[in-house]
């Protein structure tokens, strides 16, 4: 681990636009692929294995990959026994024309510049990976900033990367994702790779970079 963490250092040495330029070309597949306004999706992408995942819903529009499903499930039971706290699933897969139709509309409200902070243009939202998953409480369905002060909120901030899950957007990172803070928004990339990005408190674009180098992905292949 700590030559992970080493590794990963030596690259946010590097120049942010140097990072955002590098990360716009790489694709590592599964979990792992990055999907962003610079590296986007066709419309005809669809995951072959999308499931419902058996977990209280505000929304039947809550597909995930079956993995990514069964982490949630994982999660959501765990912050019940562990602090008697109810997550809420609103939003997982989108599909190109969702996207494509969600931001026409938040364009047409907020202009073009304010909706791109919060809304990704067709093929550019990880939510068409079917990995992704906005969170809510049973007390309050909307998506805002205001998540992350709730009990729930908390708990999944502290937690979700015990379950392969990360906060994928945070207002330190908004040159780097380019979006605003989304404290409901998580993403599924595996317990492994989780845990040391929450630990290291980096944007997913960083630790990409970092993986693409041949020595670290020695060491995380190393049995």
């Amino acid at each position: 681990m700590q030559q992970v963490i080493a590794l990963i250092m030596l690259f946010l040495t590097l120049g942010q636009s140097t990072l955002v330029n590098y990360t716009a070309q790489m694709n590592l597949g599964g979990a792992l692929m990055l999907v962003n306004r610079d590296y986007t999706l066709s419309s005809s992408y669809t995951p072959a294995d999308l499931v419902m995942p058996n977990v209280e819903r505000a929304s039947d529009a809550v597909l995930l990959r079956s993995e990514a499903a069964r982490a949630l499930e994982d999660m959501c039971a765990a912050a019940q026994q562990e602090a008697g706290l109810t997550l809420v699933a609103l939003s997982g897969y989108r599909s190109y024309s969702k996207q494509a139709a969600i931001h026409s509309k938040k364009v047409e409200k907020a202009g073009k510049k304010a909706a791109n902070r919060v809304s990704a243009p067709a093929g550019a939202s990880e939510h068409q990976l079917g990995l992704a998953m906005d969170l809510c409480t049973t007390y309050d369905h909307g998506l805002e900033e205001r998540f992350a002060s709730t009990p729930e909120g908390q708990w999944v901030g502290e937690n979700c990367w015990r379950f392969g899950f990360i906060i994928r957007y945070k207002t330190e990172w908004e040159d780097v994702t380019g979006y605003m803070n989304e404290p409901w928004h998580i993403r599924y990339v595996g317990r492994e790779h989780a845990k040391i990005i929450y630990e290291m408190n980096i944007p997913l674009e960083y630790y990409i970079a970092a993986l693409k180098d041949e020595s670290l992905q020695a060491i995380l292949n190393t049995p």
